[in-house]
């Protein structure tokens, strides 16, 4: 079994689906099913709330009891239950248990990829994480690609079905063999020592974790609004999904070479070019809101989203034992990629009915704390010698 491809092949097949869901679904319920922007703000703040409980508690819990692999399966299958009730769901109400019920399995398939990638490195398995994840970039790509040709000829309305598609492929590949780590049942002694609050145990664990919390909330704007704000600003419809992608081609450009070129930086300084580069990247919308410099901003997603993330996946593969693996992600996800983004998706629907670019130009409120952050935790960083094992950094 080749790890590694094994990894690559995961990644692609789950963000084709990403690709279709993150940046489309509120556009879906407003144009295909008749939501106002502030009805799918709600729906999809309340969404996140619902995620970051799943991915907090139930995929920590379930991580406990399952092997790596049963849980992804379950996870997908209880996806796809969720978008075939989507089809007959035309009322708010309707659709507002529908989506919850979709954010309680779909999004933890994320932790749970990010926690197989972990366990796969720890022991060996996977050379390259960057390598890896860049595959779910580009799986990213390729469905924006595809969607923007069919909702061009057909409407919006192809954005189910294509959801409902890459989730049929998704859990076919997933009963495909995997390796064999990853079907070990989790040993009942190890998970009680890693329990969550143990965390907190590992020296700056809390201040890491509040930095990419507020790195990742200030994208809830642009996964949010970012679909319909192209329209307000004129693009042709048959480029949007193009321009969307250009995000995702230098999230996969930094990807590709983060392992080679950024394996000397320090977490610490990750994170500050990180925060610097999202707020720059808010700024430059806010100031030119035309189609020109949103795809130059576009190029930032490098620095806003991929090395953000990159640097957290470092510190963890690092200094996080493998036991507590699933709690650390399930953490990350909930509060970073699901809490924080439902509170500043509200905030910025807020925003964007007042004027549609200061949506973009709040979430300065989350980058520049997390670059302030970042710059005190880099400084404490090289304080300690590098190369400490998890066991060292344990207060």
């Amino acid at each position: 079994m080749n790890s590694q491809r094994w990894m690559n092949r995961q990644f692609f097949s789950f963000f084709i689906t990403w690709g279709v869901f993150l940046p489309y679904w509120t556009g879906w319920m407003i144009h295909t099913k008749g939501m106002t922007v502030s009805q799918a703000s709600l729906i999809m703040s309340l969404g996140l709330v619902v995620r970051g409980l799943s991915t907090l508690f139930v995929f920590p819990y379930l991580s406990g009891k399952f092997s790596s692999r049963t849980l992804l399966n379950g996870m997908a299958i209880g996806t796809l239950l969720s978008l075939l009730c989507s089809f007959p769901a035309n009322s708010y109400t309707s659709l507002l248990v529908v989506t919850l019920l979709l954010h309680f399995f779909y999004p933890s398939l994320m932790p749970a990829l990010d926690s197989v990638a972990g366990i796969l490195v720890q022991n060996k398995q996977l050379r390259d994480y960057g390598k890896s994840r860049s595959w779910g970039s580009i799986g990213f790509v390729v469905s924006g690609m595809l969607l923007t040709v069919f909702t061009g000829a057909l409407g919006d309305k192809v954005i189910l079905w294509a959801l409902l598609l890459g989730i049929m492929v998704f859990i076919a590949l997933c009963f495909l063999p995997a390796p064999v780590v990853l079907m070990e049942k989790p040993q009942a002694t190890k998970m009680k020592k890693g329990g969550m609050l143990q965390l907190f145990r590992i020296k700056y664990f809390g201040l890491v974790l509040v930095i990419v919390i507020l790195l990742q909330a200030a994208h809830a704007s642009y996964y949010n609004y970012g679909y319909i704000f192209l329209q307000e600003i004129q693009a042709p419809k048959y480029l949007i999904g193009m321009i969307l992608n250009i995000a995702v081609l230098a999230e996969i450009i930094f990807f590709l070479i983060a392992d080679r070129v950024f394996h000397k930086f320090s977490v610490g300084s990750l994170l500050t070019l990180a925060a610097l580069g999202s707020t720059v990247r808010w700024i430059l919308i806010f100031l030119f809101p035309n189609i020109i410099v949103f795809c130059i901003a576009q190029t930032l997603h490098a620095c806003s989203f991929a090395m953000g993330h990159y640097a957290f996946m470092k510190y963890l593969t690092k200094y996080i034992p493998q036991a507590q693996i699933p709690n650390a992600q399930g953490m990350y996800s909930a509060l970073a990629l699901s809490w924080s983004t439902a509170v500043f998706t509200f905030f910025g629907g807020y925003l964007y009915e007042i004027e549609p670019k200061y949506a973009f130009f709040g979430m300065i409120i989350c980058t520049i704390p997390s670059m302030l952050l970042a710059i005190f935790y880099r400084k404490l960083e090289n304080k300690h010698k590098k190369g400490l094992s998890p066991t060292a950094l344990i207060h």
